[in-house]
């Protein structure tokens, strides 16, 4: 097969040893933070609503209900920490799109994506807004997302997609934003991203909910859920909650429901961080306009800069592990940093001798449409919202707004969508979800190592909506 340009450019083998020799194994994102703690959940208490999962998703259901309704009972239960998972760990990329982007989008829902897309853009500045309004230091950046094709059969992927909210840029004008040799060209969507600083987001979003009056718990996983006749019970280890209702918002972790057994998988996604740029090396890369930056491959990878003028590093390999496991020796994979630490070192070579001060990684919930499904349970007395895929911190908002919606009863803009009302295909159970997943993923890296090209098995797998990304 033809090789890729990390192929055809790799890195000096003994730079990218020197730059992960001392990485430690840690998240970036709160370093530095206060994390408050939450007692954990002993003996049984009462509520209005009762949610379960402490990252975004549930953080937005529990300032949203207060916000709708200030007297309502809120108890939220995570299993962890706060904002530990996904939600703490993601490169921090909030997009105004729901639906994966626009292309997944018309192919899924042809006849809403214009409602679905203005949805997303005022689910996003609403998101900007409540993270104003409620004091979030979120370190919030409306820089946008700069995508830029790599190999030339990407080009014309980028010109079509050229619009009034997005600048196409060609070779020297993409190098003049970001000097990457490997750079052919670029789109600059100015206006439908931003960036955030992704536990500050969750520590504050569960601080602004704790000041509104949700009673938080931490250790407290929750082990079950019953339906009471009046209401529900939840369980955890040492306690129980009795509620009207629930908002179940476990997204990557084994669901509550039954229903959902195989509606997601969880794939690991793996990042680096830098230490902080020097102003010389600033001046080597330029990137004074501080985008989002991605490139184009099926196997993509996603960075940023940080306020100290870091670089977080991430994607590329997407990692699916037997039996739909999450466990935390999956976290740590050195052949992957050692392959993210070559692709930056192709990106950036003129930042040979740079140092990578963090490695981390963690799963994320895919489900075949690739972005978040809905529905309801127990009589309607249970929401539920999962398979984000990766776009969650900003989509997560509107999920959890849709949740709420759903518990009211009311008809609403939200809950009348295609998207929300229709599930999308489950996965199959194992053996054959490893094997498909596999040689999905493997049928994607040959796609671009063959300029793009899709085989049968990719080409099928569109044609019937199953499929996976990277």
């Amino acid at each position: 097969m033809p090789p890729t340009v990390f192929e055809r450019q790799p890195a000096d083998h003994a730079a990218v040893g020197l730059s992960l020799a001392d990485t430690r194994h840690d998240v970036l994102w709160f370093e530095g933070l206060d994390r408050p703690r939450h007692d954990s959940l002993s003996g049984r208490i009462d509520a209005d609503l009762v949610i379960v999962g402490g990252g975004y998703t549930g953080l937005w259901a529990a300032v949203h209900a207060k916000q709708r309704h200030p007297d309502t009972r809120v108890v939220l239960l995570e299993g962890e920490r706060v904002g530990w998972a996904a939600s703490g760990r993601n490169g921090g990329f909030c997009e105004a799109s729901l639906t994966h982007g626009h292309e997944n989008g018309v192919r899924r829902w042809p006849d809403e994506i214009d409602e679905l897309e203005r949805l997303g853009r005022e689910n996003l500045a609403g998101l900007v807004a409540d993270v104003e309004s409620y004091g979030i230091d979120a370190e919030v950046q409306a820089t946008g997302v700069l995508a830029v094709a790599v190999e030339p059969h990407q080009l014309p992927w980028l010109q079509e997609e050229t619009g009034d909210h997005a600048v196409y840029l060609d070779r020297e004008q993409v190098r003049a934003e970001v000097n990457s040799p490997t750079y052919l060209a670029g789109l600059w969507d100015r206006s439908e991203a931003v960036l955030v600083q992704p536990a500050k987001l969750a520590l504050g979003l569960a601080r602004t909910a704790a000041d509104m009056g949700v009673t938080i718990f931490e250790h407290s996983r929750v082990t079950e859920l019953d339906d009471n006749g009046n209401g529900v019970v939840v369980r955890t280890g040492a306690g129980s909650v009795r509620a009207r209702q629930a908002i179940l918002a476990t997204n990557v972790f084994p669901s509550l429901l039954k229903r959902n057994a195989l509606m997601t998988v969880p794939v690991y996604d793996y990042v680096l961080a830098t230490e902080p740029l020097t102003p010389e090396q600033l001046s080597e890369i330029g990137w004074n306009n501080r985008q989002g930056l991605t490139d184009l491959a099926n196997q993509f990878h996603y960075y940023r800069m940080t306020a100290d003028n870091r670089i977080v590093f991430g994607g590329y390999d997407a990692i699916y592990n037997y039996g739909r496991k999450v466990r935390p020796d999956y976290e740590d994979r050195p052949e992957t940093y050692t392959r993210l630490a070559e692709h930056f070192l192709t990106t950036f070579p003129q930042l040979a001798g740079i140092r990578f001060t963090h490695k981390w990684g963690g799963a994320i919930d895919t489900c075949t449409q690739f972005c978040a499904f809905y529905g309801t349970a127990k009589g309607g007395k249970v929401a539920y919202a999962s398979g984000f895929t990766g776009l969650g911190v900003g989509a997560t908002r509107f999920g959890a707004d849709v949740m709420l919606d759903l518990l009211s009863g009311a008809q609403t803009e939200r809950t009348t969508l295609k998207m929300v009302r229709k599930r999308p295909l489950p996965f199959p159970p194992e053996p054959i979800a490893s094997l498909g997943i596999n040689v999905t993923r493997w049928s994607l890296d040959r796609a671009d190592h063959n300029e793009g090209n899709r085989n049968l098995l990719l080409r099928g797998l569109d044609a019937i909506g199953l499929g996976f990304d990277s």
